[in-house]
């Protein structure tokens, strides 16, 4: 065949793949009335997991799990949008690492309030000024995120998903050669974390200039036409700069997880995960008990962290996650036993 022929026959099934989009958008809005009339949650993390599952055990190729998942997730947030939409807050600026874990669950058409703590987040959510929010919980080089544990204790919203995220800097210049680059706009920490690919290409000895994050040194990059920008994907995006490398971070295995957190409480799924802050007695073997309940009723514990506790009576406070679902009987056992020493912070599908 022809390129014109082949154009032609992409034309044709992209015809068809829009009035099929449009013919589930219509099916979307019915389930999005019936939603409101129950006051029931738009967001269904375990649905949109079951839905994936299934289209990648009828999928023939060539496209690949990570492909099924970029084009669902987007049609996913696009559905929820015609259905009721909903604003979600993160800790900013826009173009960070946490906007861009946001945007990879809900969509380049949702509403984003950007802020400037994991606080601010906490606390919008709250005052039911957004319907989710999202949040930094971990990472596999640096731990955790104190504040955001802390945060789960001091107020009321749920986990209602995670999201793990591989953390890749990007290399953005408006330069069409690498050698014209005179100055290089990163936050310090990205920058020292690009080094080697900084001396690999010559260019420790451009002019450094540090700024307070990727946006901001996209933003600035973008308005110079000899530097380039160490910056997250999605801030080369938002300032239309174009990407010289994907990935030049010195490590590859740099990955966060997010929080995502809401009002509601989840249905159980597959491969559930609880998290719980747990309290236990300032007293020899009190924490060893308590575990011990664990595996009295074959719960697999997957992380524990302890916090310190503001009050008198208890010497710590843990952080703790587990398999399973709240609703399960062995998970009901637990909380039954312990009422007054546990704060459930939420049940939701395990890495989904």
């Amino acid at each position: 065949m022809t390129l014109k022929e082949l154009r032609e026959e992409i034309d044709l099934i992209d015809n068809e793949i829009l009035k099929l989009l449009n013919k589930r958008m219509r099916v979307v809005k019915e389930v999005g009335k019936l939603k409101q009339s129950n006051k029931s949650a738009i967001y269904r993390p375990e649905r949109e997991k079951e839905i994936l599952d299934r289209l990648k055990s009828l999928n023939k190729g060539p496209l690949n799990e990570s492909a099924i998942d970029a084009i669902f997730l987007e049609i996913f947030a696009v559905s929820r949008n015609l259905e009721l939409p909903e604003r979600v807050a993160f800790l900013g600026p826009e173009g960070s690492y946490t906007h861009q874990a946001a945007e990879s669950r809900f969509g380049a058409m949702s509403s984003y309030l950007s802020l400037n703590s994991i606080e601010a987040v906490f606390k919008v959510l709250e005052n039911k000024e957004a319907k989710y929010g999202v949040v930094p919980i971990e990472n596999n080089t640096d731990g955790a995120v104190g504040i955001t544990l802390d945060c789960l204790g001091k107020y009321n919203s749920k986990i209602v998903a995670e999201i793990y995220l591989d953390i890749h800097h990007s290399f953005a210049t408006l330069a069409e050669d690498i050698k014209d680059i005179k100055r290089i706009y990163s936050h310090p920490q990205g920058y020292n974390q690009c080094r080697n690919f900084l001396e690999e290409h010559f260019l420790f000895e451009a002019e450094f200039i540090p700024t307070k994050s990727t946006a901001e040194a996209a933003k600035m990059a973008k308005n110079d036409k000899e530097s380039a920008a160490i910056c997250s994907h999605i801030a080369a995006k938002m300032y239309n700069l174009p990407i010289m490398f994907e990935k030049i971070e010195d490590n590859l295995a740099n990955r966060t997880r997010f929080l995502i957190l809401s009002d509601f409480k989840n249905q159980k799924g597959v491969h559930n995960k609880t998290s719980i802050l747990a309290k236990t007695d300032n007293a020899p073997g009190s924490l060893a008990r308590f575990l011990q309940a664990f595996e009295k009723e074959n719960i697999n514990l997957t992380k524990i962290e302890s916090r310190p506790a503001e009050e008198k009576n208890f010497q710590s406070v843990f952080y703790i996650d587990f398999e399973g679902h709240i609703d399960d009987e062995n998970v009901k056992k637990i909380i039954e036993k312990y009422p007054n020493k546990i704060k459930w912070l939420g049940s939701y599908i395990a890495g989904a």
